[in-house]
């Protein structure tokens, strides 16, 4: 039985300029970049790495702690059909989810490698890893993603219940394979980026006004264990997540007039 804690978290008096709710503003992302899609962080680099969705460029971003852009990657021999979230491996490679599909008409997706090497180029030629659905399964859209024991998982984003799609990590061509659905209890639990813990015990999955952990599951049955769910008291267009260490996460969101644009961290224990 899936054990379901839900976390009631007092609102506090806001004591700096610097806090939203429990979210603490860490920095305001550059301008320049209205819809920070993605928040990623890899070993031996203070960047926080970022990326834009459909519409925007082709490019991977590193910034500061304080959201200013030190680092731009163009990439090359791929587009930016609707690149959702970012994760990465412990070589430091770099993975950009190709995956998005609002209008829920798209048959092929991609999942991007950028090379740790590669990093310090100002352009890079990436290797595609491609996917379908299962014939059977209508198309969904998808926006967030992580890799665990070499295989990638992803999560359609749904208002109720949603799938976890498992890729292998492998350049060519793949079918996807459908390993569970499931329902998160509340409304409005559409999953928006997602990450997991360096030591392989802890999930994180975001939404606009919360995340969920997971933790104590089996295996890749990632809900069979405890899932509580961490509201912000804070409402926007969060679109990125990333463990900033084993208590906390930084979080992005898009920009909307004079709204959003910052990274935030989050304590979650």
């Amino acid at each position: 039985m899936i054990h379901y804690k839900r976390l009631i978290l007092i609102t506090l008096i806001a004591v700096s300029c610097q806090s939203s709710g429990q979210l603490k503003i860490e920095g305001s992302i550059n301008n320049a970049l209205e819809e920070a899609s993605a928040a990623e962080t890899i070993s031996q680099s203070p960047l926080i790495w970022t990326i834009e969705d459909a519409g925007n460029d082709n490019n991977l971003y590193g910034l500061d702690s304080h959201g200013k852009i030190v680092k731009q990657i163009a990439i090359t021999n791929a587009s930016n059909i609707d690149w959702e979230d970012l994760t990465s491996d412990s070589k430091g490679n770099i993975y950009i989810g190709d995956f998005g599909n609002n209008n829920e008409k798209r048959k092929h997706f991609r999942i991007l490698k950028i090379k740790k090497e590669d990093l310090k180029n100002k352009a890079v030629q990436v290797d595609i890893i491609e996917f379908t659905l299962p014939k059977k399964q209508d198309s969904k859209d998808f926006e967030a993603f992580f890799l665990f024991q070499n295989t990638f998982y992803i999560f359609s984003k749904e208002t109720k219940k949603f799938i976890v799609l498992k890729v292998p990590n492998s350049v060519g061509k793949h079918e996807a394979t459908i390993i569970y659905d499931f329902n998160l209890e509340g409304k409005d639990n559409k999953i928006t980026s997602a990450d997991i813990s360096e030591d392989g015990k802890t999930i994180v999955l975001l939404n606009h006004d919360k995340l969920w952990k997971l933790s104590n599951f089996d295996e890749d049955n990632f809900f069979s264990g405890d899932i509580e769910e961490l509201k912000f008291d804070h409402n926007s267009q969060k679109e990125g997540i990333c463990f900033k260490n084993h208590h906390s996460v930084l979080i992005t969101d898009e920009r909307d007039g004079g709204e959003g644009g910052n990274i935030y961290s989050f304590k979650i224990d």
